[in-house]
Parts: C-alpha cells; sequence; structure tokens
C-alpha cells in the first residue's frame, strides 16, 4: 500500500510538470506559425487545464478500467468548482465579468451537462461521437468570443507562455513529444497505484476516479486558482475553471466513448448529478452578484464533503 501511495504522488508531480511543458510547447508551436492569440488563448487555454485529465482517462479506457475513467472525468469537474473555485473564494471573493456570465459560463454548464445526460446510461462510440461534434461549435464560440475586442476569454493564461515565442518550432516540437510521453507514463503510473489502492481499501473504482484520481488531476489547477486569487487575477481564476470543465466535459467524454470496444459504465447518477449541479450553483452564484463569495464557496464545499460517501452510487 505504502508503495502505492508513493506511486501516485511521484505520478501526480509527473503529470502537473509534464502537463505544463506539453502546454508551454503547443502554445509556442502557435506562436512560431503565426497562429492568433487570441486562438491560442481561447483553445490552448481550456485544453491546458484539461490535458492531465484527458491523457489519464484515455489511458485508463484503454487499460479496460472504465469506471475508473469515467469517474476521474467526473471528480475532476467537481473538484474544479468545489475546490478550486471554492478555495480562490475563501481566499477572495471572486469577481466575475458579465460577458462571462452571460457566454463562457453556460456553455461549460451546457456541456458538462450533455456529458452527464449521456453517461447516466453509459457512454459507447455514438455518445462519444455525439461530444466530439459538440466540441466542434463549442470550440468555435470561444474562438468567435475571442476575436472581439475588449472582452475577456477563457484560458487567459496562456499569455505569458507568449510572452518568449519560439522562433524555430522544432525545438518546441520536440518538448512537446517529450512531454507526452511524460504524460502518458504519469498516467500509466497513476492508474496502476489507485486500482491498486481501491483494491487494498476495497473501495469501487468509480469511486477511486471521482476522489483520489479526480482530486489529484485538479491539484495543478487548484493551486493555479489559489494563486490567481491572492494576485486578484479573477478572470484566471473563473477562465480555468470554466474552459477546463469544458474540455473535460466534451473532450474527454468524446475520448472515452470513442476508444471504447462496448458500452462503458461510468460513476453512479450521484456523483452526475452532483456534478451538474455544483457547476450550475457557481453559475447562478456568479449571475446573483457577479461574484462567488466566502459564504456561497462554504456552502460549495460543504455540499462536496456531505456527498463524497454517496458518490458512487
Amino acid at each position: 500500500m505504502t508503495g502505492d501511495v508513493v506511486g501516485l504522488a511521484v505520478s501526480l508531480a509527473l503529470l502537473a510538470v509534464a502537463g505544463d511543458q506539453f502546454i508551454v510547447a503547443v502554445a509556442r508551436i502557435a506562436s512560431a506559425v503565426r497562429v492568433r492569440p487570441t486562438v491560442v488563448g481561447a483553445v490552448v487555454g481550456g485544453l491546458g487545464t484539461s490535458i492531465v485529465e484527458l491523457v489519464v482517462a484515455a489511458l485508463a479506457v484503454a487499460r479496460h478500467e472504465a469506471k475508473l475513467a469515467v469517474g476521474s472525468l467526473v471528480g475532476s469537474v467537481i473538484a474544479n468548482v468545489c475546490l478550486a473555485l471554492t478555495i480562490a473564494a475563501l481566499i477572495s471573493p471572486v469577481r466575475v465579468s458579465s460577458g462571462t456570465v452571460r457566454r463562457e459560463a453556460p456553455l461549460s454548464v451546457a456541456s458538462v451537462a450533455l456529458f452527464a445526460v449521456l453517461a447516466v446510461g453509459g457512454m459507447s462510440v455514438t455518445k462519444g461521437a455525439v461530444l466530439a461534434v459538440a466540441l466542434v461549435p463549442a470550440v468555435g464560440l470561444l474562438l468567435a468570443w475571442a476575436r472581439r475586442p475588449g472582452r475577456d476569454t477563457l484560458g487567459t493564461e496562456v499569455v505569458e507562455f507568449l510572452e518568449k515565442p519560439a522562433h524555430k518550432p522544432r525545438p518546441e516540437v520536440l518538448r512537446g513529444l517529450a512531454s507526452l510521453a511524460v504524460m502518458l507514463g504519469g498516467a500509466e503510473l497513476m492508474v496502476t497505484c489507485v486500482v491498486g489502492l481501491a483494491d487494498r481499501l476495497g473501495m469501487a473504482q468509480g469511486l477511486a476516479g471521482l476522489t483520489l484520481v479526480g482530486i489529484g488531476t485538479s491539484a495543478p489547477l487548484i493551486a493555479s486558482s489559489v494563486q490567481g486569487a491572492r494576485r486578484g487575477e479573477h478572470d484566471l481564476v473563473v477562465g480555468n475553471v470554466l474552459g477546463g470543465n469544458l474540455f473535460i466535459a466534451l473532450g474527454g467524454g468524446a475520448l472515452v466513448g470513442l476508444l471504447s470496444s462496448g458500452p462503458v459504465t461510468g460513476s453512479g447518477a450521484v456523483g452526475l448529478y452532483l456534478m451538474v449541479a455544483v457547476v450550475t450553483a457557481a453559475w447562478l452564484a456568479m449571475a446573483r452578484g457577479s461574484r462567488v463569495t466566502r459564504w456561497e464557496a462554504v456552502v460549495l464545499l460543504v455540499t462536496y464533503a456531505a456527498m463524497l460517501p454517496f458518490l458512487d452510487r
């Protein structure tokens, strides 16, 4: 058991570092080939906050750990809201622009709701295709909104990567490939250790995905949200959570469905209902006063803690 715990910690460190370097490489390659910064910010930014979750879920499906894969996606979405957003709001109430409340937030919530509706009966290739198709207009909307001057966009954290653009893409391609290889290795180690821990603790794989993997893969986002709240970068916090959830729900769900060889049963209905409930509650909190207050954060955090024993039912 000690070996599994140590292996899980090592895998989290590998995934965090490799995921960060992968997005640095992608952003700089895009800069080198003259892709518009707004495009990079809207797409790569959202992908950057979810790339670890996507890799872990895809590898879990490839290893026939279907419940772990779906549970990890659901757990990551819940953790993004109930831990990353709430901890940031406890540090400093998170201000949200009216444009985000009207556009990005409902798009993110709708993406999560679609994933939940399809996942209730189990994922399949057809459902994965539906989510993949839905991802196209969702990204299109992000790009359209990103091109509007004076509007905030999801994924603003990518700007810092563009301060030192790559003049030659080849080194960054090598960086990206190496990072992807390390991520795959870290994901393999994580899945192996989580399955081992679940067996030893008598924990269902779905619950392990919802908790151990979901919280673990969200750890980098939680850390960046805390730093963003301390610096008063509220757009960064909100953009990370909304963009990450959109890509996890549509992109992650699509990968799980398309890579499956048959029907994939995932997390219990309670976890799916809680996922939709917390993202909707966060949106309503943003709309109520254009901010997420400390007491609203406490409510979300307490709800998450209270529902943990029932998530896999």
